[in-house]
């Protein structure tokens, strides 16, 4: 599987525009990470851990300080080759307000393709496709001002993927959200990546969208300091804790049971696995009990 996305020992600072003698702080420092084409990869940190700022690195919205990013081979810094890079890589923000510009919803998701010259026959079809990916064709004649905060953030991104990118970056998407929109929201990135095979960078502080990735990126202080699959990374429960982030429900419950003495296995991520694993637990502590009971007999 090819690798869409590249940073090689990517820096960033920001800069004072008004004292150039200021103190520079470094936001990422020295990052390298492959991502393939195809899978969904969650980027995890604190705030300032610099995870929106990496994210923006891989729309060409921030330029590295040093180093370098590819994006479908396309080097992120090469300014006449950003309008070519962002329909293969398209960004969805945190406030999907930010994002809607028209006042129906079927021409906030025809505007970057109108933009981008497409022939009005191939953009109905787009349009059409993109709001049904998301479960929002029905409301495609509504105003967006009559819709929920996830059924917004569903269109923002409807508008994303009417451009046919290759990947998809998320910023917090959820943040905003309730429950409900939360659920609908991850519910869609999944059906993208797995149906469409729509490459998924999400970058998120809730651990349990995490959970549902390919892939958890850990960030601290402008480092990676966690990159594996989601049930590796959030194993080490009491150094994400020292970090300042949490763990999944279940990892916290499977944490706190194996303090207690209990043998499970600290690798569980799902409630499922969890609930089978305390099952064969109790089973086989009834079959020891019932075996001690029958020496005892004899």
């Amino acid at each position: 599987m090819e690798d869409i996305i590249v940073s090689e020992n990517l820096r960033f600072h920001y800069t004072n525009e008004y004292d150039e003698k200021a103190a520079v702080t470094e936001v990422l420092k020295g990052i390298n990470i492959s991502i393939k084409k195809g899978s969904f990869t969650a980027v995890l940190g604190h705030n300032g851990s610099g995870k929106s700022t990496l994210a923006k690195h891989f729309n060409g919205i921030l330029m590295p300080s040093s180093g370098k990013v590819f994006v479908c081979g396309i080097d992120t810094s090469d300014e006449n080759r950003l309008f070519e890079l962002r329909q293969h890589a398209g960004m969805v923000f945190q406030n999907p307000d930010n994002q809607i510009v028209a006042s129906i919803i079927e021409e906030d998701v025809a505007f970057a393709l109108e933009n981008l010259g497409v022939a009005p026959k191939e953009m109905r079809q787009r349009v059409d496709d993109a709001l049904k990916a998301v479960g929002m064709y029905e409301y495609r004649y509504h105003s967006p001002s009559q819709l929920s905060g996830g059924q917004k953030q569903r269109v923002a991104i409807a508008g994303i993927i009417a451009m046919r990118p290759e990947c998809i970056i998320l910023d917090e998407p959820t943040a905003m959200l309730d429950p409900q929109g939360r659920k609908e929201v991850l519910k869609t990135i999944r059906r993208l990546n797995r149906e469409a095979g729509i490459t998924i960078v999400l970058i998120t502080h809730y651990m349990d969208e995490a959970a549902q990735s390919d892939r958890v990126v850990v960030l601290d202080k402008g480092q990676v300091v966690f990159d594996d699959v989601p049930s590796e990374v959030f194993s080490n429960v009491e150094e994400l804790k020292r970090i300042g982030l949490d763990v999944p429900q279940t990892t916290e419950l499977v944490y706190l049971l194996r303090k207690e003495g209990i043998d499970l296995d600290s690798h569980i991520i799902s409630e499922d696995e969890c609930a089978d694993a305390i099952e064969a637990l109790f089973r086989t502590s009834n079959n020891n009990d019932d075996d001690k009971a029958v020496q005892a007999a004899s």
